[in-house]
């Protein structure tokens, strides 16, 4: 079977959650990549798992980096394959860049676990001050949340 282009959309990781943010990627555009290989690692409110190639190809297209807060559903990356099993997600265009969906809260950029730490254990992200941003792109993560609440005694 000839190759064909597929449109690799951000993953959904339950009903719950809608969007994930980069932590890291493993590829770039022009790799060849084997399914199941390490293509990034994501990180919810919940989690930080890694994504991993939905088939054997060649990456055509990755519009994202480190530290964007993505929508689940949007375009992750666009990949060259010959899985018949994937024609489904062949792509229908160019490949275009993802729409970045960072949420500033006060003067800091939080990602979607840190909010979510910081709201459980009462506090409100917009009046936190003194908190380390050490997460990508220079992002208030679930650990600077961890050690910020460590560090001040509170839970």
């Amino acid at each position: 079977m000839a190759n064909f282009i597929i449109d690799v959309p951000v993953p959904s990781m339950g009903a719950t959650v809608n969007e994930l943010t980069v932590i890291s990627l493993k590829t770039k555009a022009g790799d060849r990549v084997t399914k199941g290989q390490k293509i990034a690692e994501l990180e919810s409110d919940k989690s930080v798992f890694d994504y991993e190639a939905p088939a054997d190809g060649t990456i055509v297209a990755l519009p994202v980096k480190p530290g964007d807060v993505l929508q689940t559903g949007v375009l992750f990356m666009q990949l060259e394959t010959a899985d018949a099993s994937l024609k489904h997600l062949e792509s229908k265009g160019a490949a275009v860049a993802a729409p970045v969906a960072a949420k500033p809260v006060g003067a800091l950029v939080w990602t979607p676990r840190a909010t979510k730490l910081a709201l459980e254990a009462g506090l409100d992200p917009a009046t936190i001050t003194g908190i380390e941003a050490t997460g990508p792109g220079g992002r208030i993560s679930g650990d600077d949340v961890t050690q910020y609440l460590a560090k001040t005694g509170k839970k």
